[in-house]
């Protein structure tokens, strides 16, 4: 396995074979199962894999946690080892943003809703520094996860939008047992937190299954996750959405499929989750 903080290191060892397909996983580290999913769709569909591990400041408002993110390098490495990953790329602050920066990716209107309501900068820092990584390691093909359902949506706009030679593959959220999507905050989840923190799921499982007794009216759903959420003390809910998959806009009435997501406090810690309506075949 390969790991370098270099950009053209990643670049001599990408092309070094020309003709092999990469398939690349963005990560901010603090690895779990979620993403090592990740990586073992990417190694199942390329001939070789690479992994970024970047905590990207310019994704954290200044009342964020980037501090307080968990950072475990070397246990990171050892599990991508175990992967059987090609290329670790953990470049430094100054590698990706020197002195001079000040070139922004910012996609419009999808951003504006959802997360991009309750965290306005959060996605040109993300769209930059994904950009960045795509003209870096120019994989074939990229992946993400569907837990960061509006992360995904962006990406591939941008991916349209300007043109880029990737394709944007998008895998299945992985669970913990009692269903509480795998995130790299959970570690900030201790005690009554963690415990209540699977009040989304159970939110979301509420809202499935009133939608497959035939419930179509998005506010009544909306209004049933709230009032789960409202009954589970330690949480605090930021927002409940209905919204369409494509654009993000809230939904009066669902036809076809739809996006239900969440963002809830558990104490300090901010966790989302999503899961899709679809109508039966």
């Amino acid at each position: 396995m390969f790991i370098t903080k270099n950009i053209e290191m990643v670049r001599r060892e990408r092309w070094a074979n020309p003709d092999q397909t990469w398939g690349f996983v963005p990560t901010m580290g603090a690895l779990h199962e979620g993403h090592l999913s990740l990586v073992r769709c990417a190694r199942a569909e390329n001939n070789r894999v690479a992994v970024s591990i970047y905590v990207n400041p310019t994704q954290f408002a200044p009342t964020e946690d980037l501090d307080a993110y968990p950072r475990q390098l070397e246990r990171d490495i050892e599990l991508l080892r175990a992967e059987g990953v090609d290329l670790v790329f953990t470049p430094s602050d100054a590698e990706m943003y020197p002195p001079d920066f000040q070139t922004y990716v910012s996609v419009e209107k999808i951003t504006r809703v959802l997360e991009g309501a309750s965290r306005p900068t959060h996605f040109r820092g993300v769209t930059t520094i994904v950009a960045k990584l795509f003209n870096i390691v120019q994989p074939t093909h990229a992946y993400f996860g569907q837990k960061d359902a509006q992360q995904a949506v962006v990406i591939r706009q941008m991916v349209r939008d300007l043109n880029f030679n990737v394709d944007v593959v998008i895998c299945p959220i992985v669970r913990e047992p009692d269903g509480l999507a795998m995130s790299s905050r959970n570690q900030y989840l201790h005690g009554d937190t963690r415990t209540a923190a699977t009040v989304l799921y159970r939110a979301l499982t509420a809202a499935q299954a009133a939608f497959n007794r035939g419930e179509r009216n998005a506010d009544t759903l909306r209004a049933l996750m709230r009032d789960i959420i409202a009954a589970e003390k330690p949480a605090r809910l930021d927002y409940v959405s209905i919204a369409d998959p494509l654009t993000l806009q809230e939904l009066d009435t669902i036809s076809g499929s739809a996006l239900c997501s969440l963002a809830v406090f558990l104490g300090k810690t901010r966790l989302i989750d999503n899961i899709i309506l679809e109508e039966p075949e």
